[in-house]
C-alpha cells in the first residue's frame, strides 16, 4: 500500500477497530487522512496517531451534508487520487441497547440508521469523485446484522441496512473499478461495545463456542482491511467477510 492515500473515519480511541486499521495501513506504507468530531477529539487523535503516517486531519460529522462537502474539498487539495476509504462508524442510543427491541422509538431508530448505515452512502458520494484510479471502500459490520444477538437490537437492524448498502454501492461503483465490501468482525472490547448490555457474556460465549475457541483480535480485522484495500483484494466486491474466529457458522 506504499504511497496510497487512504481515508479512515471512526477512530475514537486506542481500542477502536479503526485505530487498528490505521496502524496496519501505516505499517504497509499508506498515507493516512483521519477524521474527527470536535477539537477535543482532534487533540486526542494527534496524540494517539503521532507515530503513524498521517498526512491530514479533517473535521467531519457524517450527519451534516456540509461537512461531507468540505471533506471532499479537503481531500481534493492533496492533488492525488484517493485509493481507499474505511468507514468505521456506528451509533445508537444506549437505552435502545438495554431494553426490548419492540420499545425502540422512532427517533432512536432513525438515529441509528443515519449514523450507522446511511453515512456509508453519504461518505461514498463525497469521496467517489476523488477515486479516479478506482479503489476500495470498506465498512465494519457484525453478526447481529443477520442473526438475533441479545440486546444488539436497533444496531442489528442498522447493520443489516449497512450490509445491503454495501451490495448496492458495489453494483453502482464497479464500473469505476471501485470495490465496496464489509468486514463482519467478531466482538471486540471497544468503547462502543461496552454500551451493549451483558457484553462480557458475549465475549465468553464466543471464546467457548467459536471454532478457534477465542475472541477476535483487532489486528486480525486490520490485516483483512489491508487485504481489501490492496491489490490482493482486487477481485472482491459486494462481500461481507467474517473475521470472527468462525462464530458465524455455529448454530445452537
Amino acid at each position: 500500500m506504499k504511497g496510497k492515500l487512504c481515508l479512515i473515519l471512526g477512530i475514537a480511541n486506542k481500542w477502536s477497530l479503526a485505530y487498528a486499521v490505521a496502524q496496519a495501513f501505516s505499517r504497509e506504507g499508506a498515507d493516512l487522512v483521519l477524521t474527527y468530531l470536535g477539537e477535543p477529539q482532534k487533540q486526542a487523535l494527534e496524540t494517539l496517531c503521532q507515530d503513524l503516517n498521517v498526512v491530514g486531519l479533517m473535521a467531519c460529522d457524517v450527519t451534516k451534508d456540509e461537512d461531507l462537502v468540505q471533506l471532499g474539498e479537503g481531500l481534493a487539495k492533496f492533488g492525488r487520487p484517493l485509493q481507499a476509504v474505511v468507514h468505521s462508524l456506528a451509533f445508537a442510543n444506549r437505552e435502545d441497547l438495554t431494553k426490548p427491541f419492540v420499545e425502540t422509538q422512532r427517533e432512536g431508530f432513525l438515529l441509528a440508521q443515519n449514523v450507522s448505515a446511511y453515512s456509508l452512502v453519504a461518505v461514498a458520494r463525497a469521496t467517489v469523485p476523488l477515486m479516479s484510479e478506482g479503489g476500495s471502500i470498506m465498512t465494519m459490520s457484525y453478526l447481529g446484522a443477520t442473526k438475533v444477538v441479545p440486546m444488539y437490537n436497533v444496531m442489528g437492524v442498522a447493520k443489516a441496512a449497512l450490509e445491503s448498502a454495501v451490495r448496492y454501492l458495489a453494483a453502482d461503483l464497479g464500473a469505476r473499478n471501485i470495490r465496496v465490501n464489509a468486514i463482519s468482525a467478531g466482538p471486540v472490547k471497544t468503547a462502543s461495545a461496552r454500551a451493549i448490555k451483558d457484553f462480557p457474556m458475549v465475549l465468553s460465549t464466543v471464546a467457548d463456542r467459536s471454532p478457534l475457541r477465542r475472541n477476535t483480535e483487532p489486528a486480525e480485522v486490520a490485516d483483512t482491511a489491508v487485504f481489501l484495500a490492496s491489490s490482493l483484494g482486487r477481485g472482491l466486491t459486494g462481500n461481507v467477510l467474517f473475521v470472527d474466529c468462525g462464530m458465524h457458522i455455529i448454530g445452537l
